[in-house]
């Protein structure tokens, strides 16, 4: 009888300061920011193809285009800089604020010049925009990420201005997505990315009256304990060095030739050529190259060449060993060869659906012929919901099934999702036999769905909950894999992993699609997907042999 008396003693005090938490500043300015991170990606990654479908820009260089996401995967490299350096002027307004504020404005411009520049006549210009808003999008992800940890505290957790920041990108996601299509079936496109562009400085003024925190006046290098001596993390990191910049500098190259002004009786380059050449070497230089790196350091290590560490500032170069070589150590070091089976299956575990994510709306608006508004409630409302149920179906397989056979599953379904769209793509007959044997055209009938639309909807929550379940399941493997003295480098490091190969060969696809068809992509990205089958298959296998003798 007491517990029940204190607790509901306890209960208002708890609302209490729930309520208090929601009503703060901090609260309010986590939402906006996470709307103000959400909606540039919704608008550069997703949208802007719709655009650039209906402007009839040939999908192999949609394809390229989409290569501005890799922003998004190799933020990490300046993260430091973001951390360490103050702006000049903006950066008196607090630590995080003159970043997030600068980024905000970049993005408003850009967005603009978005609006004022047509892709068909200036493609080359409209590309070199939208890299530039992509790298803002995603140099403001890395301030505002850090802003959260800095604010919580004991009245609004880090836990709440998480679940904030997530509610504010999701709805952010809805208005470049679907709201976007809904006005652009109404409005110019120029006068759509302008009204984003409006959106994004209401933010901004948001921003200008945040709180943030003090930039502390040294930081104390005790991460660095227990490191390689630092002639060693020197040369290590050149080596990594100049396997970045030679990746980073061959897709800007090949980005810029592909964009340029046709010269007559010159052929453009061929993108299946680019990455048939440059994407093994690309992969091999930011991944293959920093994991034996990191080997080799570990082996130095122990072979008496450490004895790093130390109580001074971390250095810039410091950071870029944090975030680039040690994690991927502490990999090599705990798994052994094994890590070679981990990050296969890392490279290769979303390249399924990632490759064509890009094609989705031009294959929707362009292809079969949908409209905007059929589009916006069926790929952004409705397949959110299916999304959202596709992760929640995962995380109860997980607590049935366990780790590996979710994580199976996770990679099988997509594979089932593309043979689908392929059957969409070529009329959908298998689509039309399985609605009516199952039910389901009577069930959309009763919606009001027509069969064409019923076609829609049944390939959208096909791929939106394999996806979904995939997304959990892979979220729930990276969590496990990382160390604790690593944990926000180390899963930041492989999260970006999984978009590289995605990104590059988004490339490939778009040629695939402009010289076979949607369908053939399709069959091709499927097959792509059995490779993450087969490297699930070797993980769930040398786990259960290496974890036994690791837990003796």
């Amino acid at each position: 009888m007491a517990g029940q008396v204190g607790d509901r003693a306890a209960r208002p005090k708890g609302w209490r300061l729930l309520r208090m938490a929601l009503a703060s500043r901090k609260a309010g300015t986590m939402l906006a920011l996470g709307f103000s991170s959400g909606l540039p990606y919704a608008l550069l990654i997703g949208t802007l193809n719709a655009w650039l479908g209906e402007a009839h820009v040939a999908m192999a260089t949609i394809g390229v285009l989409a290569w501005i996401g890799l922003a998004y995967s190799f933020k990490f490299l300046w993260s430091p800089l973001v951390d360490r350096l103050a702006l000049p002027g903006i950066g008196r307004l607090g630590r995080r604020k003159g970043w997030i504020l600068a980024c905000q404005i970049t993005l408003v411009a850009a967005l603009l010049g978005l609006a004022m520049t047509d892709p068909v006549v200036a493609l080359g210009r409209f590309a070199l925009i939208a890299l530039i808003a992509a790298l803002a999008s995603a140099t403001q992800d890395v301030a505002i990420d850090a802003w959260r940890i800095d604010v919580a505290d004991e009245t609004v957790p880090v836990e709440l201005l998480s679940s904030l920041y997530q509610f504010g990108y999701r709805l952010a996601a809805l208005v470049g997505g679907a709201f976007a299509l809904f006005l652009a079936a109404r409005l110019p496109w120029p006068m759509v990315y302008a009204v984003m562009a409006a959106l994004i400085a209401g933010v901004a003024l948001v921003t200008l009256g945040a709180p943030d925190t003090p930039r502390p006046a040294a930081d104390q290098a005790g991460a660095m304990i227990n490191e390689p001596a630092p002639s060693l993390r020197g040369l290590a990191l050149v080596v990594v060095a100049l396997g970045w910049g030679w990746a980073i500098g061959s897709i800007g190259l090949f980005m810029v030739a592909m964009l340029r002004p046709a010269v007559p009786g010159v052929a453009r380059p061929s993108v299946a050529d680019f990455t048939r050449g440059h994407a093994p070497l690309i992969v091999l230089a930011t991944v293959g190259v920093p994991l034996l790196v990191a080997a080799l350091t570990n082996r130095a290590r122990r072979s008496g060449g450490g004895g790093g560490g130390g109580t001074g500032k971390i250095t810039a170069a410091d950071h870029l060993w944090l975030a680039l070589v040690a994690p991927l150590a502490e990999l090599s070091g705990r798994l052994g060869w094994r890590v070679l089976v981990m990050i296969g299956m890392i490279l290769s575990y979303t390249l399924c659906y990632n490759v064509w994510g890009s094609f989705a709306l031009p294959f929707y608006l362009d292809f079969l012929h949908y409209t905007k508004d059929e589009v916006a409630f069926a790929s952004k409302i409705f397949g959110i919901l299916m999304t959202m149920a596709g992760i929640a179906l995962g995380g109860v397989l997980f607590a049935r099934l366990g780790r590996m056979p979710t994580i199976l599953i996770g990679a099988v379904l997509p594979v089932l999702g593309n043979f689908v769209y392929a059957d969409l793509a070529e009329g959908a007959v298998h689509i039309d036999a399985m609605a009516r044997a199952s039910g389901l055209s009577a069930l959309g009938g009763v919606f009001g769905a027509d069969a064409r639309m019923l076609r829609l909807l049944i390939a959208i929550s096909v791929e939106n909950m394999s996806t979904g379940i995939a997304g959990a399941a892979f979220v729930a493997y990276l969590s496990g894999q990382v160390s604790r003295s690593h944990t926000a480098v180390q899963y930041a490091l492989l999260s970006s992993m999984t978009f590289l190969v995605g990104s590059l060969g988004k490339g490939i696809a778009g040629d695939t699609i402009d010289h076979l068809g949607y369908a053939t992509m399709f069959r091709w990205t499927a097959a792509a997907g059995l490779v993450a089958v087969g490297f699930v298959l070797l993980e769930w296998l040398t786990a259960r042999r290496t974890e036994p003798q690791n837990a003796a």
